[in-house]
């Protein structure tokens, strides 16, 4: 179980730090308003995803939701604002989080 708890948090922190932490940190300054308003907007939106990445059960859980957030009506909108605003969507990891996913070990029936 202690191996199942790990995965769940590497993937947690992987997703976070790859993909979410970036849009946290990213300043309005200089940005024009209409800008900072989307960018105000997307870490709202991101702020969300992070707690509920970490609210997770399993790893499988992170790993079910992440494959759903790719191509989520909901996450659409977010990820072309991100785009707009030049800032990563979980999209631009999704390699590197399946290579991490297949390095753990994580099975996912699907």
């Amino acid at each position: 179980m202690m191996m199942a708890r790990n995965a769940k948090q590497e993937l947690v922190n992987f997703v976070v730090r790859r993909a979410l932490d970036p849009v946290m940190r990213a300043k309005p300054d200089g940005r024009p308003e209409a800008e900072r308003r989307r960018l105000e907007h997307v870490q709202d939106a991101t702020r969300s995803e992070i707690e509920r990445y970490r609210g997770y059960g399993s790893a499988q859980e992170v790993v079910v939701n992440f494959r759903r957030d790719l191509n989520s009506r909901a996450a659409e909108k977010v990820h072309a604002d991100l785009k707009a605003l030049h800032l990563p969507t979980i999209n631009d990891i999704e390699d590197e989080f399946d290579a991490k996913v297949e390095d753990l070990g994580v099975q996912v029936s699907s």
